[in-house]
């Protein structure tokens, strides 16, 4: 055991939306909440695809609510405003949260702070010390050495489920075959002439693309851009450079996919300058740190989402959130770009708090894009709206679970949910009350 010890109520591992969500929610239960993120910022895709709009926040054109509704209204309120609600110009998909991707990261922080949260950056959870399926204490790392937290619950928002899976939680690796999806490299270009830059009806600008790709200019995997208005006028996100084939768990391939990422980007950007209208003098900038993943683990929980329950609207008794996203699947293996409508137009689903459990741990919860899912609704449940929100959920049940002296399993749906409303989450629990 290492000298330096910690308790806490809640340690939440990961400080992604999910882990934001997560942390707050408990915080603001009255729960003390120790938050690790191993990297030196808040935020998960935020922080490595800086500037990726909040896409599904508005099933069937209802915001989800809870704390995702709250941070775009601090946000919107700002003089001059820090978020705006837009449509999407890519198929299927439909209004999303554009933002000033610096203030939205200052607020996340001030709000956890407002929540008591203390939050440890360059942290690394490492190893769960286990006691008949109970979570007794977590081994954790920083660069002053190992340090012992020892949780009542544990919330693992990781990403990629390590202490989960450490513990004992089963998993599966991408899809049936074991691919998962592409992992992205974005950047900016500032300085864009968006009215000539946007004049061609083609939302992936394909005329233009063929041409790079057949010259050698662009990979064969750029055929399709994804160039979408930035918040600040004339900026552009750039989310076209997808790199295949990379296992998220494996630092060596990530560091490998993020240099050759990041030639890509260089690639195009160069390419935009010269090709494209309204690009001539716009340069690049917010280069992804490293690239953002999409797909490692799922863990089997309680309950595993289908696309079958995608397909019929499901809307659980134990729902925490509402969803409509695409079947939004990004380049497995071989495969392409594709985001197809998961239900009827004018449907929602919901996932359930039971996608969060895992079976036989009694103090650990899961959230974000870990959860118990089948790889066609992880590839709709993935936004980061959804994730902040399921976060939201695990840290409100926590408080429920502490204060009741009941297994994470054993929390009442019923208190959950009537907590999670009282949050302003919308269109939960098997349906609108």
């Amino acid at each position: 055991m290492s000298a330096r010890i910690e308790d806490t109520d809640v340690l939440v591992i990961g400080g992604g939306t999910a882990g934001f969500g997560a942390a707050v929610a408990a915080g603001r239960s009255g729960l003390s909440v120790l938050l690790l993120e191993a990297s030196s910022k808040i935020g998960g895709v935020m922080a490595f695809c800086p500037g990726m709009p909040w896409g599904g926040a508005y099933p069937v054109d209802e915001i989800i609510g809870g704390l995702i509704e709250e941070v775009t209204e601090r946000l919107a309120a700002m003089r001059p405003p820090a978020a705006v609600k837009r449509p999407c110009n890519l198929a299927n998909f439909g209004p999303e949260i554009l933002y000033d991707h610096d203030i939205a990261t200052f607020t996340m922080f001030e709000m956890l702070e407002e929540s008591g949260v203390r939050l440890r950056l360059n942290a690394t959870a490492g190893t769960p010390i286990m006691d008949a399926g109970h979570i007794t204490e977590v081994l954790c790392h920083d660069r002053n050495g190992t340090f012992t937290v020892r949780p009542r619950i544990v919330i693992d928002c990781s990403g990629d489920g390590d202490i989960s899976a450490k513990a004992g939680v089963p998993f599966s690796l991408g899809d049936a075959s074991g691919n998962m999806m592409a992992v992205t490299i974005s950047f900016h270009m500032i300085g864009v002439d968006w009215d000539a830059a946007f004049v061609d009806p083609d939302p992936y600008f394909t005329r233009y693309a063929s041409a790079g790709v057949a010259d050698g200019r662009l990979h064969p995997d750029l055929s399709q851009l994804y160039l979408m208005k930035g918040f600040h006028a004339g900026s552009v996100f750039c989310n076209s450079v997808h790199v295949r084939g990379v296992d998220g768990t494996d630092p060596v391939a990530v560091a490998a996919a993020t240099q050759e990422g990041r030639r890509r980007c260089v690639a195009l950007a160069r390419f935009l300058r010269s090709d494209v209208p309204g690009f001539e003098g716009a340069h690049m900038a917010m280069l992804s740190p490293t690239v953002g993943v999409r797909e490692t683990r799922k863990l089997r929980g309680v309950y595993q989402l289908t696309g079958t329950d995608l397909a019929a609207a499901v809307k659980f008794p134990d729902g925490i959130v509402s969803c409509d996203n695409p079947v939004d699947d990004v380049m497995r293996a071989e495969g392409d770009m594709t985001n197809e409508a998961a239900l009827t137009a004018g449907g929602y689903y919901t996932i359930p708090f039971r996608s969060l459990l895992p079976e036989h741990i009694d103090n650990l919860m899961f959230a974000g894009r870990i959860l118990s899912a089948d790889p066609v609704a992880f590839a709709s449940v993935r936004g980061m709206p959804q994730c902040m929100a399921m976060g939201q959920a695990t840290g409100t049940a926590a408080a429920l679970a502490l204060h009741h002296g009941c297994a994470v399993q054993d929390v009442d749906i019923d208190a959950l949910i009537a907590a999670l409303r009282a949050q302003g989450v919308n269109r939960i629990g098997g349906a609108t009350p």
